[in-house]
């Protein structure tokens, strides 16, 4: 991705804004980075440490980083856009693209927000594994962002990981399933390591043995091209043991347990959306 003239901002340096930010400044040469990359954060110390790692600047305050940047990243926990808003609005480039990264809060929650002077607006709903380079990251944009603007934010953001565009109204089923994903993947990682220590392996392999499993199996997954019953019929050959294994887990209902896990997550995104 060409990054020249790009100037990138985000607003919090916290988990999920400092991942975005980490693995975006990796698209930008070191020696301009910090003319091109602007954090801020209630906490100014932290910012400091946070944008001297990836060589950003960081500015005291969010209305002088929106000043400074094109692409603003608002990274700060929905209930706190508002305030957030308020501060940047009267300040932001008439051609600037904000994109929230607020779990639940909709394109017009944000668009209220700012009242009058609405900048073109994105949402999205990234994944923990953007901390390593490979999030699931849903981009939701909003009408006024033009072709151009959007392939910008995905490019930028597909430094983090994989980018799926989606309509809003599909929002609650991505948090459902890439947003609240990972913890019932780190579920099944412990349980596996838990079943490999019961069967004499030590605990410290027991957790790269099941983690690179569900890593590899997830990679076949993307990349193999046959259909995923397809994939699990090749693991299963005649009478050996991974059927029975397989028929274990359905008599436990473990397909069912994942759906309603899901939905339940589903039904609390849909929940907070509303509030």
């Amino acid at each position: 991705m060409n990054t020249d003239g790009i100037t990138v901002g985000c607003i919090g340096s916290g988990m999920m804004g400092g991942a975005l930010m980490r693995a975006m400044a990796a698209l930008f040469p070191a020696e301009s980075r910090a003319r091109q990359l602007f954090v801020s954060d209630a906490d100014m110390e932290k910012a400091k440490a946070f944008a001297s790692g990836i060589g950003a600047t960081a500015l005291p305050s969010n209305g002088e980083l929106a000043r400074q940047v094109k692409y603003l990243f608002l990274a700060v926990k929905p209930a706190y856009i508002a305030q957030v808003v308020r501060e940047i609005s009267p300040v932001l480039a008439a051609d600037a693209v904000v994109v929230s990264v607020a779990a639940g809060v909709t394109l017009a929650s944000v668009r209220e927000a700012f009242g009058s002077r609405v900048p073109r607006l994105a949402r999205i709903m990234p994944n923990l594994p953007a901390t390593v380079g490979e999030a699931m990251i849903a981009l939701c944009p909003s009408a006024e962002l033009s072709h151009e603007d959007c392939a910008v934010v995905k490019g930028l953001l597909e430094a983090a990981g994989k980018v799926e565009v989606v309509a809003e109204k599909l929002m609650d089923g991505v948090t459902a399933v890439s947003g609240s994903g990972p913890a019932y993947a780190f579920l099944f990682i412990e349980a596996l390591a838990d079943a490999a220590v019961r069967f004499g392996i030590p605990r410290s392999q027991a957790y790269i043995y099941a983690a690179q499993t569900l890593k590899g199996a997830a990679a076949l997954a993307l990349e193999d091209g046959r259909s995923i019953s397809e994939l699990k019929d090749a693991v299963c050959s005649p009478a050996g043991t991974t059927i029975e294994a397989v028929a274990s887990l359905e008599r436990s209902g473990f397909r069912g347990a994942i759906i309603d896990a899901a939905t339940a997550a589903f039904e609390k995104s849909i929940a907070l959306g509303k509030n």
